[in-house]
């Protein structure tokens, strides 16, 4: 029997990503990321439903996520689920957490009608873009174009 285990999310971070470096000196970053959805309350309206994941990045995407994220940023990640397990100190129970571990992370507007990174977000997306990420294999992520850089053309065969 085939396995598969692929995630792709598209949200806002809830926090600005946190980085520490392994003992080894890799890179690592968490990352909370909010995922909305609509759906009818019953009453015949609408409401979001927000499922709230946790996320980590490795290798030059931590450095990156760390330096050009902030809290609302929006983006999109690929990546793998991950079951956490520990023991607990204080009660010595078993616990576990599900996590995303990201594979491939692309910054995207912060959903508040701006790109997310102030003056110099263009020039940090196109940083990230140029740079290389051994831990993906060299996959990069990317940055959504600024809105006012979206010209229509009228000749699009659909």
């Amino acid at each position: 029997m085939a396995n598969l285990n692929k995630v792709m999310l598209l949200g806002n971070l809830t926090r600005d990503p946190e980085l520490r470096h392994t003992p080894k000196g890799s890179a690592v970053a968490d990352l909370g990321v909010a995922v909305n959805r609509k759906i009818q309350d019953g009453n015949g309206g609408w409401k979001d439903e927000t499922t709230f994941v946790d996320v980590t990045v490795w290798g030059s995407s931590a450095e990156n996520a760390q330096k050009y994220l902030t809290k609302g940023r929006g983006v999109f990640i690929e990546g793998r689920l991950q079951m956490d397990t520990w023991d607990d100190k204080a009660t010595g129970q078993k616990r576990s957490k599900l996590k995303v571990v990201a594979d491939n992370l692309q910054f995207l507007p912060d959903g508040r009608g701006g790109n997310g990174g102030g003056s110099g977000s263009r020039q940090a997306s196109n940083d990230y873009n140029n740079g290389s990420d051994s831990h993906s294999g060299g996959r990069q992520g990317g940055s959504a174009a600024p809105i006012d850089d979206y010209q229509e053309d009228d000749d699009i065969p659909f």
